[in-house]
């Protein structure tokens, strides 16, 4: 099962990560591997809201069903997958220095059916969802930090 964590800080408060990252509509928007998201419970947010994520890594399509598992406001967002991979996930948001400024912490145990090649493909798969999601987490850094640019 690979067991992936990956994190980055971020220059925004973890309210205002927080005020973002809740939306789940919006991943889509910085996750290079999530193509499209359909929710199929009423709720769209919190605790047992469900979801589906058309998921694009390399050759290999899939749709990852998920649920929510935690809710923790400007603090922890918990996630299990019970598609075609299965597992568990976790964003959690630290505050650093006054408060200003966010550990974001991405964590993901996953298991891979037969075809994706079972605990050989994990091992595969590791670095390559590693970077992948090391590359998210710099997307979402720069769609939430006002830019430094000049003119």
């Amino acid at each position: 099962m690979p067991d992936v964590t990956v994190s980055t800080e971020i220059d925004r408060s973890p309210a205002e990560v927080w005020a973002d990252v809740r939306d789940i509509d919006t991943h889509v928007d910085w996750m290079a591997d999530a193509v499209e998201i359909r929710f199929v419970s009423e709720s769209r947010e919190g605790p047992g809201t469900q979801f589906e994520c058309d998921t694009k890594v390399g050759p290999i399509k899939l749709t990852d069903v998920m649920t929510i598992t935690s809710w923790v406001d400007e603090r922890e967002m918990g996630v299990r997958h019970v598609g075609v991979v299965t597992g568990e996930g976790v964003f959690t948001l630290a505050p650093l220095d006054d408060g200003t400024r966010t550990r974001f912490t991405w964590h993901e145990a996953l298991s891979f059916p037969w075809w994706l090649g079972g605990p050989i493909g994990e091992r595969v798969a590791k670095p390559i969802l590693s970077a992948i999601w090391r590359r998210n987490l710099t997307r979402l850094k720069r769609r939430l930090e006002p830019s430094t640019a000049t003119s």
